[in-house]
């Protein structure tokens, strides 16, 4: 009896931890993982680029060979285990919990990454309300003096409307690499916007992930 007790804190334990509501909403997470940016936007560009339709055979190839068999060893450990990262690889052997480590930096360097994309693509939104649309016009040139005929920006003309609003308008980049510059507040505003986005919709663990 004693030892059946002290089983029993484990068993609530385990029953406590948080769990979909239905399948449907751990199918629309899964998909929401899995479909990206990488799908949407990298996949087409690369397919281009290497060969077309050449570039499919690898590609099954390894989604079927790599790709599908991690993706169901990952779902299944962790249904299973009910862990982290880490933690999964540590129960299945202490010697591979590198394998988590690796898994936990590759997750965490994505997110950086996306999220600067999806600042972007927020910054691009907010802009696309302005008439005309700041990227389809060169900016006046305001340091021509009045005895000048009025003109825009000649950096603009010369290298294009849509390179001068991304290089010089959102970027605005340094001419030497040498030089940082400064912060670029309303790109960080736009960053703080997406990682508020994030925080939302992952404060309460899989009740607001599912939703």
């Amino acid at each position: 009896m004693a030892q059946a007790s002290g089983m029993d804190p484990l068993v609530d334990i385990e029953d406590e931890r948080p769990k979909w509501d239905n399948k449907l909403q751990y199918l629309l997470s899964c998909i929401g993982f899995a479909v990206g940016l990488g799908n949407i936007w990298r996949f087409p560009y690369l397919c281009q680029t290497h060969g077309g339709g050449a570039f499919l055979i690898p590609y099954f190839i390894a989604l079927v060979f790599e790709g599908i068999p991690l993706f169901y060893i990952e779902l299944a450990i962790g249904q299973r285990l009910r862990r982290g990262s880490i933690g999964v690889w540590k129960t299945i052997s202490p010697y591979l919990g590198g394998v988590g480590l690796g898994c936990f930096s590759v997750s965490f360097l994505v997110s950086l990454y996306y999220n600067t994309v999806l600042l972007w693509v927020l910054w691009f939104f907010l802009n696309s309300f302005q008439h005309p649309l700041p990227w389809s016009t060169c900016p006046l040139d305001l340091n021509r003096t009045v005895l000048l005929a009025p003109g825009f920006v000649q950096e603009c003309q010369s290298s294009g409307t849509v390179s001068y609003f991304w290089y010089r308008q959102t970027l605005n980049i340094t001419s030497d690499i040498s030089n940082t510059g400064t912060i670029q507040w309303k790109l960080f505003l736009c960053l703080v916007a997406c990682w508020s986005t994030v925080y939302l919709c992952v404060i309460r663990g899989i009740e607001s992930t599912g939703k």
